[in-house]
């Protein structure tokens, strides 16, 4: 009996963590008492090596020094001044006006815009929670069915899961490349490739715009289909008639971001800047921005700071202590059993990357993507990546998984955000209702990645010259 406990103690080890996390308690706390916990009883019961845990001053003082990791900071401070800079706000107005002409104009102006919030902040709550004060009010105004309008809102809020520069894809990429390294050496590979944050903002440009295409078509039939759902904005309450003046609104509206969004991306694209400097010329563009917008000054930007110092305070700590548990569940074991458990599935590769998915869509529902990426992606992808998965396809797919996970109900975090700015008119059940065909495009995209790599390693393997 002793020794089939001591077998399986790092799943008791992720179950104590699950359990806990769903009690309410903090996760970072959780991570690293239930492993510090778990250390001291296999001290005591001389089951778990000590020396295990002398490599944590190592690991924390590479989490420090980690020059990948300061994006994140820096992509938050973007996204929150942005979020206080009127973006979100003009741009809908402009959209609103360009398609208001046409049957569901005002749903296609949301998804575009929550796609440019995406590119802008990689935020997926502060979208969501945007795009819902903003727009759901509009739609509600203008005789817009409140299922379809508030299954555009979560979907188009999560697109920030999806494309760069997402935050998801900044943390994956971290974790993805100590994964396929550590997966590399194991396999007796002692010169081994790495990959970068760049790569996986590369890989998911295509994925992501083969969302918004698709959200666009289903917006733009459902529109056809039942015109009464979402009309068109009456032509005596569209913007002035003048074409000039339309271009000059929308040329003021949209250039100012496209052109942070540009030279994010674009130098990340070129080979110009790392994601860390590129992430430097986006805080500096999105106070210039603010500044153009005439929203700036000391108030606002002591919010965007004390915002920005909570989440990353918030995100770093999550970090050391799934570090904790990390290296906890590996001095138990840990990693050997995940690999005996996946290897031993039916239907090989195939059967293990689908329960893998099937795990970390269901953790979305009670898991931040932080928590998964720190927790979950390390246990399994070392494990995924050394039966020869490619590094950046699974990145995708992790990423398109969770996305997908956080718009599903009823535990989606996507409709958490929207419910509690959506006005009490609106049904939760109608929120519901409103995602589902938007799920069944996610998992459509997700089938198709997963059935054409190259959707998702085509483009970095042209743009590094692979």
């Amino acid at each position: 009996m002793l020794e089939y406990l001591i077998e399986y103690m790092p799943l008791l080890m992720f179950g104590a963590v699950c359990l806990l996390l769903l009690l309410g308690y903090p996760v970072a706390f959780t991570l690293a008492g239930t492993a510090l916990i778990f250390a001291y009883i296999g001290l005591q019961f001389e089951i778990f090596d000590g020396d295990f845990l002398e490599a944590l001053p190592n690991r924390l003082y590479g989490i420090m020094t980690n020059e990948t990791l300061i994006a994140v900071p820096l992509f938050v401070f973007m996204g929150v001044m942005l979020e206080r800079s009127k973006v979100a706000e003009n741009l809908l107005d402009t959209m609103a006006a360009l398609f208001g002409a046409l049957r569901g104009g005002l749903g296609i102006s949301v998804t575009l815009v929550g796609m440019l919030l995406a590119a802008s902040t990689g935020i997926v709550g502060a979208t969501v929670v945007t795009m819902g004060l903003l727009s759901l009010p509009i739609m509600m105004r203008r005789g817009y069915d409140p299922k379809i309008s508030t299954g555009i809102i979560c979907a188009s809020g999560t697109l920030g899961q999806i494309i760069p520069p997402s935050i998801v894809l900044i943390l994956l990429g971290d974790v993805l490349s100590s994964a396929y390294q550590q997966a590399q050496l194991d396999m007796g590979i002692f010169s081994p490739d790495t990959i970068s944050v760049g790569d996986l903002f590369i890989g998911a440009l295509i994925p992501g715009l083969l969302l918004v295409i698709a959200y666009i078509l289903y917006i733009s039939t459902y529109a056809y289909l039942r015109p009464n759902s979402m009309p068109a904005i009456p032509k005596e309450e569209r913007a002035d008639g003048s074409t000039s003046a339309l271009f000059k609104k929308i040329f003021k509206a949209l250039f100012p971001p496209l052109f942070l969004i540009i030279a994010v991306l674009g130098s990340i694209l070129a080979g110009i800047a790392t994601p860390t400097e590129a992430a430097s010329v986006g805080a500096m563009g999105a106070i210039l921005l603010a500044i153009s917008q005439q929203q700036f000054n000391l108030s606002i930007l002591t919010h965007v700071v004390r915002q920005t110092t909570s989440i990353t305070s918030m995100v770093f700590l999550i970090l050391i202590g799934a570090s904790i548990f990390s290296l906890v569940f590996r001095g138990y074991g840990g990693d050997e059993l995940v690999e005996e458990l996946l290897s031993g599935l039916p239907g090989g590769i195939f059967g293990a990357v689908l329960i893998v998915m099937l795990v970390m869509f269901l953790l979305g529902f009670v898991l931040d993507f932080i928590e998964i990426t720190f927790v979950v992606v390390p246990i399994v992808a070392p494990v995924l990546l050394a039966m020869g998965l490619d590094p950046i396809w699974l990145g995708i797919m992790i990423a398109l998984n969770l996305q997908t996970s956080f718009l599903t109900p009823p535990f989606g975090f996507a409709l958490f955000y929207l419910r509690g700015v959506a006005p009490a008119a609106i049904k939760t059940i109608d929120i519901y209702k409103g995602v589902i065909p938007f799920i069944l495009i996610q998992l459509l995209i997700i089938a198709a990645v997963a059935y054409w790599p190259a959707l998702a390693t085509w483009l970095p393997n042209v743009v590094y010259g692979e």
